[in-house]
C-alpha cells in the first residue's frame, strides 16, 4: 500500500502542469463494471474530474481484456503479485481461466502509466484487477466469502514498478491529495485509510 507520506510528497500541480492521476475507469463514472454499471458513485474520486490542475487517465483492465458486460472473476491461490509470479490464477465464477488476460491487461495499464508519466493511481479496492489493499480469496459469491490483504493483478503490476497506488477507500490519503490540488479545500479531520479502519483491524486481527 502507498504510505500517506508519499501523498504528502506529491508536488503542487498547476493548470499548465497538472497532476497526472491514473484511475480505475469505473471510479470516474464509466459503466465498465462486470455487470455494465459503474458500481455506484464514489464522490471522493469523482470530484477529481472537476480540477483543471489534474489530468485524469481512465482505464479498466478487465474491460480491456474481456469486454463489458463480463463474468465476475477472483484470484485463487494468492494475490495479484502471486498471479504475476505464476503462483496463482484468476478464475471466473463459472471456472474460466482468465489469468493470461488479466496479466495482459496489467501490462497495458503499466504501459499507459509509463507513457503518461502517471504520478498516482487511484483504483477500485476489492477488485481482482484493481484492488490495492483488500481483495477476495477465491469466489466472492461463495456462501462464506473470504477477504485477504493484498493487491489485484493490475495494482500489483503498478506497485511492482514503483507507482504510488491508493484506493477509493483511503479517505485520509484522499484528503491529503485534495489539500495538494485545491488551496481552498478544508480538510476533514480524523479520516482513515482502509487499513486503519476498525473493520480491517477486526477482520484481519491486526
Amino acid at each position: 500500500m502507498t504510505n500517506k507520506n508519499d501523498i504528502l510528497n506529491l508536488r503542487i500541480p498547476t493548470k499548465e502542469n497538472p497532476l497526472r492521476i491514473l484511475m480505475s475507469a469505473c471510479l470516474t463514472g464509466l459503466a465498465c463494471g462486470y455487470d455494465g454499471t459503474s458500481y455506484g458513485k464514489y464522490p471522493s474520486a469523482l470530484k477529481l474530474l472537476n480540477y483543471e490542475n489534474v489530468k485524469i487517465i481512465k482505464f479498466c483492465p478487465e474491460e480491456f481484456s474481456f469486454g463489458t458486460p463480463r463474468e465476475m472473476c477472483d484470484i485463487y491461490g494468492g494475490t495479484g503479485f502471486d498471479v504475476l509470479n505464476g503462483k496463482a490464477k484468476v478464475l471466473t465464477e463459472t471456472g474460466k481461466d482468465w489469468t493470461e488476460g488479466m496479466i495482459k491487461a496489467s501490462e497495458k495499464m503499466l504501459e499507459i502509466a509509463k507513457n503518461e508519466g502517471v504520478e498516482l493511481a487511484i483504483m477500485m479496492d476489492i477488485s481482482a484487477a484493481c484492488g490495492s489493499q483488500v481483495i477476495y480469496s477465491r469466489n466472492r459469491f461463495a456462501e462464506n466469502k473470504v477477504y485477504q490483504i493484498g493487491a489485484g493483478v493490475s495494482a500489483a503490476q503498478l506497485i511492482k514498478n514503483e507507482f504510488k497506488v491508493i484506493s477509493q477507500r483511503d479517505f485520509a490519503s484522499l484528503e491529503i491529495l485534495y489539500s495538494k490540488i485545491d488551496p481552498n479545500h478544508i480538510a476533514t479531520e480524523n479520516l482513515k485509510d482502509h487499513h486503519e479502519t476498525e473493520w480491517y483491524k477486526s477482520y484481519f486481527k491486526v
